[in-house]
């Protein structure tokens, strides 16, 4: 799906959840990464990523899903030449196209199609906010399998797209009340 078929709400909602600082970066957020690893080590366990919508795209198009500091390396270094040889919306809309989203969807738009019976230009900000929460575990956070976990996640990307001023705190709040 072209990426001007796909809502800025949408769009904004994975930025938000995902990479708050796309735009900003050249494929790496160093700064990301050391605020994952502060809350990593804070909580003695994951519980941030420090990845960025380049790395994904570039993890999940190019690399294993093998754990090592090696292959982090060289998301690292595909990742920036990644960034010299595509534009913004390129990636973005590799990553809104390729992320596993559950339930055998690939992209917003068949994740769209699977969760909620329509097209990704139709979602509402409820729909888009619980789709882009599904991309760290799409199992665990998947509105079929698991709908309070699901909520948590929802309202998670919400309050992220107020942090970054996508959308105000009433529209947040009619969109959490929302019946998806």
């Amino acid at each position: 799906v072209l990426l001007n078929r796909i809502p800025p709400l949408v769009q904004q909602a994975f930025l938000a959840a995902e990479d708050a600082n796309f735009y900003g970066h050249q494929g790496v957020d160093p700064v990301g990464i050391i605020r994952a690893l502060v809350s990593n080590w804070s909580a003695g366990h994951k519980v941030q990523g420090g990845s960025t919508i380049t790395q994904q795209v570039v993890k999940y198009l190019l690399l294993t899903p093998e754990k090592s500091y090696r292959r982090k390396l060289q998301e690292i270094i595909l990742a920036l030449r990644l960034e010299r040889h595509l534009s913004k919306a390129e990636i973005l809309t590799l990553y809104l196209n390729q992320i596993y989203l559950g339930s055998g969807a690939y992209g917003v738009e068949a994740a769209a199609r699977e969760y909620f019976g329509k097209q990704a230009e139709e979602l509402s900000l409820a729909e888009a906010a619980m789709l882009a929460g599904l991309p760290p575990a799409p199992s665990r956070y998947s509105p079929l399998k698991n709908w309070e976990r699901a909520k948590v996640r929802q309202r998670y990307v919400l309050e992220r797209m107020i942090d970054e001023r996508y959308v105000s705190y009433g529209q947040a709040m009619a969109a959490w009340q929302e019946p998806v």
